[in-house]
């Protein structure tokens, strides 16, 4: 017990350490500071064994049953998924309070900076262990407002209007994740996640909230809690508050990626038997997460500032986890959810060595004419035609014929199977690019990644999924619940398959010297969507285009009861 709550508040006391003192001593305390978060990591690895090995602990510093309305209870559960996301959320907030310490070092405000990531992190770790889902609201939305103290240079207009925006569109989220907590207590009686779950599977409710309209009571939870999900996840259209939080600086967009923007998955997760009993929940996440995904990509690719392309990168990856989610892949998407935030943490703290050195040396990028008009060779493109097409249909065979699995009754064998496709061709199709290296190596890359993602998906697929729910029976009742139709099924893979063959073509034609026969409206129409992706969707234009006419429907109602009271 004492060790569950030292992790928590291990963060919280190197924050103190930082914020009291002198500024004489503010340089060691910082540094001293360091010891703490990085003993909270250690007690994180140490928390995830015990609860691999005993299961898990719960700790309540209330008693539930004497709880007879809302209140703001205050206790620990961790189970796997808990022990995981701490042992992510101290392991990166450490090496990132680290890398701040010569980041900020001649940075005025270097105190309040440490502080409020030290702050942050404690705050992570507390919404991730929560008992009760009344507890992990109030830290969910301690991060909003975090959020917005953590752009850190205010008296910079265009940070304090992303700051501002940040903590606007985060605000319609915690009052939808707020009314689903209200709801959810008003239909079962009861916040606590065990017994929460237990008496949504007992208890059938439906709502009419308008005439001739019936909702299920755990479909109404439900949607309202992951409508707070899609504002902290990024998710079209609550996306708009990422890019503008980009003039924050650099190691806060790490910690972002710790678990702030990783917030949508873990909640569907951590509430996972609520959400697999509401297949429309789960098919509009599908829905989101698959635009998201999609359009968040397509703006990526129109971008030519490198932290707007990583931002634009980090809403279609989180697209990407919430269609995962929404598919009934909970473990899948919790493993895209650490591999991710590992991955574009370090990403995020590399961006700035790289915008120095474009500074200092107007020639970087360097760039290789001769490279550029090498075309690769008939290998190459064999090897990375047959390892994205014929290989994943000889899987599949070997899936069904071999292993007997019946695919058709199984569609949650057939989406992993899918995410392994889809992302070793798109690792496959990126190494076309090494063209000054001999074509044998790069064919050699392409089978040598082929075998790694689909050992890492396999891992995912037998350990991880084994490890965070060891009931079969829930995974496959999840996989049920989200089952799409047949032929909407079938359609996504043929659409994915045909994308695939068009894009090898197009390499292939292009290198050779070759153009594909297009019409002229389709050029025009390429020419339109470039222009729409590099503006955003023009969504900026949009939400400002809202915000100002309701604040001049605020302004004609002041004056309208101005006018009334006299």
């Amino acid at each position: 017990m004492s060790l569950i709550i030292l992790v928590s508040l291990l963060p919280l006391l190197a924050a103190i350490i930082v914020a009291i003192g002198t500024r004489s001593s503010q340089t060691r305390r910082a540094k001293i500071a360091a010891y703490p978060i990085s003993a909270a990591f250690l007690g994180a690895i140490v928390t995830l064994w015990l609860v691999a090995t005993q299961g898990p602990l719960t700790i309540r510093f209330y008693d539930p049953s004497s709880l007879s309305m809302l209140a703001f209870p205050i206790g620990f559960y961790i189970d796997r998924l808990s022990a995981v996301m701490m042992v992510l959320i101290s392991g990166v907030g450490t090496i990132i309070y680290t890398y701040s310490l010569g980041y900020m070092y001649q940075d005025l405000h270097e105190r309040r900076y440490l502080t409020l990531i030290g702050l942050t992190t404690f705050v992570l770790l507390c919404m991730i262990s929560s008992a009760n889902l009344m507890m992990l609201f109030v830290f969910w939305q301690l991060l909003s407002y975090l959020l917005y103290l953590l752009a850190h240079n205010h008296v910079h207009a265009a940070t304090l209007a992303g700051a501002f925006r940040t903590f606007t569109l985060l605000r319609l989220g915690d009052v939808a994740f707020l009314a689903g907590t209200v709801l959810a207590h008003h239909l079962y009686g009861t916040l606590e996640f065990p017994d929460l779950f237990a008496k949504a599977t007992e208890t059938t409710v439906t709502l009419s909230p308008l005439p001739g309209w019936e909702i299920d009571g755990v479909t109404a939870v439900t949607l309202l809690l992951f409508i707070g999900g899609m504002s902290k996840s990024a998710q079209f259209p609550l996306h708009v508050w990422l890019p503008r939080s980009l003039y924050a600086p650099t190691p806060v967009h790490a910690l972002l990626h710790a678990g702030i923007i990783n917030a949508g998955g873990f909640l569907i997760n951590r509430l996972a038997p609520l959400f697999g009993m509401s297949s429309t929940t789960l098919h509009v996440a599908f829905v989101v997460g698959t635009m998201t995904a999609v359009l968040g990509a397509s703006m990526m690719l129109a971008q030519n500032d490198i932290k707007k392309t990583l931002g634009f990168s980090t809403i279609g990856q989180m697209g990407y986890m919430i269609m995962e989610c929404g598919l009934g892949a909970f473990s899948l998407a919790v493993f895209h959810l650490i591999a991710h935030g590992l991955f574009k943490a370090t990403v995020f703290l590399n961006c700035g060595n790289v915008i120095h050195k474009a500074r200092m040396e107007p020639h970087v990028p360097h760039t290789d004419h001769q490279a550029e008009e090498e075309g690769f060779s008939q290998l190459t493109w064999l090897t990375g035609f047959v390892t994205t097409l014929f290989i994943p249909l000889l899987i599949l065979l070997v899936t069904h014929g071999v292993l007997r699995i019946p695919l058709l009754e199984s569609q949650g064998t057939v989406i992993f199977l899918f995410f392994i496709w889809i992302t070793s061709s798109q690792a496959i199709l990126t190494l076309t690019r090494l063209r000054a290296v001999a074509s044998w190596k790069v064919s050699a890359a392409m089978l040598l990644t082929l075998l790694f993602i689909v050992f890492v998906y396999l891992f995912a697929v037998e350990s991880f999924t084994s490890f965070l729910y060891p009931n079969p029976k829930e995974v496959a009742s999840y996989f049920k619940a989200a089952a799409l139709p047949d032929w909407l099924f079938d359609v996504i893979i043929l659409t994915a398959t045909v994308l695939t063959i068009i894009s090898w073509s197009y390499l292939h034609m292009r290198t050779h010297g070759r153009t594909m026969w297009t019409s002229a409206w389709i050029d025009g129409l390429r020419i339109r969507l470039y222009v729409l992706f590099m503006n955003r969707l023009y969504t900026d234009e949009v939400y400002q285009l809202f915000e100002q006419t309701i604040m001049r429907l605020v302004h004609r109602l002041d004056k309208w009861k101005q006018g009334w009271s006299r």
